[in-house]
């Protein structure tokens, strides 16, 4: 009996980042709504991922199977959202994405998982992430690995009215 190849999470190739931002721009219009600028905002992660990564602080992983991409996450320095300057020992968990034929598969588990062990082998005192409260899923992912809500506030993003949710990690 033949049996599909394990899943492995690597780093981007070329193509995945353009992938991760298809995906999510689909992805989030189809389920929840969101509007083109959401799909912008992702390729603006992603830009500057690769435009200024630092390799020994950042990171991507693709979770994939043989040449199937199954999901993504992303890494990178905690910025201050006015000045853009780096917050001391603070990273950022971004662009958590699973493919539907992934999920409950413990994909999920390991993308956060992956980031949080880089996370401290890279010497940051906690993570944070984004997320918003109607992602049930991936906010359940995020409690079970030890995050915390730290804040949430109603507003209107990417054309929808959601609670907009800050997530915390203590390493």
């Amino acid at each position: 009996m033949d049996h599909p190849p394990a899943i492995e999470l690597r780093p981007p190739q070329p193509g995945d980042l353009g992938w991760i931002i298809e995906r999510h721009g689909a992805f989030y219009a189809a389920e929840y709504g969101l509007n083109a600028r959401f799909e912008a905002l992702v390729a603006r992660i992603c830009a500057d991922f690769i435009d200024h990564r630092d390799p020994a602080r950042e990171a991507c992983w693709i979770a994939a199977r043989g040449e199937e991409r199954l999901g993504s996450v992303m890494l990178t320095q905690a910025r201050d959202g006015a000045t853009g300057e780096p917050l001391a020992g603070v990273a950022r968990l971004r662009l958590l994405l699973l493919a539907p034929q992934a999920r409950g598969q413990g994909v999920g588990r390991q993308l956060v998982r992956e980031c949080s062990d880089f996370a401290r082998a890279a010497g940051y005192q906690r993570i944070l992430l984004w997320t918003q409260s109607a992602l049930t899923a991936a906010r359940a992912l995020y409690a079970a690995q030890g995050y915390r809500l730290i804040t949430s506030e109603a507003v209107n993003s990417f054309g929808q009215d959601v609670i907009s949710e800050t997530w915390e990690l203590l390493l």
